[in-house]
């Protein structure tokens, strides 16, 4: 599990990153009107990853739970997937982009199969959160939390207010 969190934690170094740098100061997503609905898509997302990174912080998901957080990363991999469609149809992803996605798409994989093994023994047990505490990696998967739910707040907010064009 603990190969899994660093995973993870890498996959949130990498995703603030990306966001910052392409989707921020690069692209300007939330100023531009053609990416309405790739910001919808990344808050969508977001709201995915909050949950991933603030509940593997503190909990495990036992039981029946186990299904539910099956649920979200399955969620969660649909909308990257049709986020990458989305992307070729509303604009020209700058090459360092490209490859960034690519990184972090191959991170999240290792991620899943170190993970996955886990979540499917964790449906084999009683039903119940059970709380962890990972120490500061549990402090620093909460920030991460708290970060990626405000950015996809933001992206939300930014799409609501473009025009259609």
């Amino acid at each position: 599990m603990l190969i899994a969190l660093y995973l993870l934690l890498a996959q949130g170094l990498l995703g603030a990153f990306d966001t910052l740098w392409y989707h921020e100061y690069k692209q300007q997503l939330p100023r531009n009107a053609s990416a309405k609905i790739e910001l919808r898509l990344h808050a969508s997302r977001d709201f995915a990853y909050a949950v991933v990174f603030g509940s593997l912080a503190w909990m495990l998901w036992l039981g029946s739970w186990a299904w539910l957080f099956l649920a979200i990363l399955v969620f969660e991999i649909g909308i990257t997937l049709w986020d990458f469609i989305e992307e070729d149809i509303s604009r020209r992803l700058p090459a360092g982009e490209r490859v960034m996605h690519t990184i972090m798409a191959i991170i999240y994989g290792a991620f899943l199969a170190k993970l996955l093994p886990e979540v499917f023994q964790w449906t084999s047990q009683n039903t119940e959160l059970l709380f962890v505490d990972r120490g500061v990696l549990s402090w620093i998967l909460t920030v991460f939390a708290i970060g990626v739910f405000l950015s996809g707040i933001r992206d939300v907010v930014a799409s609501f207010r473009m025009r259609t064009t």
